[in-house]
C-alpha cells in the first residue's frame, strides 16, 4: 500500500458541502435509487466548474433511514454555481421532497485542511 500525506498548513483549495435527510424505511430504496439514478446524474451533467463528485452514505437510525450527501468543489464560487447565491441553502428536488420524512434546511461547507489517503 502507498500512503498520500498532503498537510499543507492551510487550505488545500477543497471544500466539503455536507447535508442529512431522512426517510421513512419503506421510502429507503426508492430515495437512494431516485439519487443514484437521477439526481447525481443531474448534478453531473451540469458540468459544474470546480465539482469534483459526491459522496452517498445512508444508515437506520431507530425507525428511520438517514442519508448523507457529501459533494466536493473545488471553491465556494463553485459551490454558488451550484446552490445558488444563497449557498448554504438545501438543494432538493421536488421528487426527493416526496420521499423524505425531514431534512436539513442549510448544508454545511468545510474546507478540508488535511488529507491521508491510503492507495491499494
Amino acid at each position: 500500500m502507498n500512503t498520500i500525506e498532503r498537510d499543507e498548513g492551510s487550505s488545500s483549495g477543497m471544500i466539503f458541502r455536507i447535508w442529512h435527510g431522512w426517510t421513512d424505511p419503506e421510502n429507503a430504496d426508492s430515495y437512494e435509487r431516485l439519487l443514484k439514478e437521477e439526481i447525481f446524474v443531474g448534478i453531473d451533467s451540469r458540468n459544474i466548474s470546480g465539482y469534483r463528485g459526491i459522496r452517498l452514505l445512508r444508515r437506520t437510525v431507530g425507525n428511520e433511514v438517514e442519508f448523507v450527501t457529501i459533494m466536493t468543489f473545488e471553491s465556494l464560487d463553485a459551490v454558488r454555481q451550484f446552490a445558488g447565491e444563497d449557498y448554504e441553502a438545501s438543494v432538493v428536488p421536488p421528487k426527493a421532497r416526496v420521499l423524505l420524512a425531514h431534512f436539513d434546511q442549510r448544508s454545511q461547507h468545510y474546507e478540508c485542511r488535511a488529507e491521508l489517503v491510503k492507495q491499494l
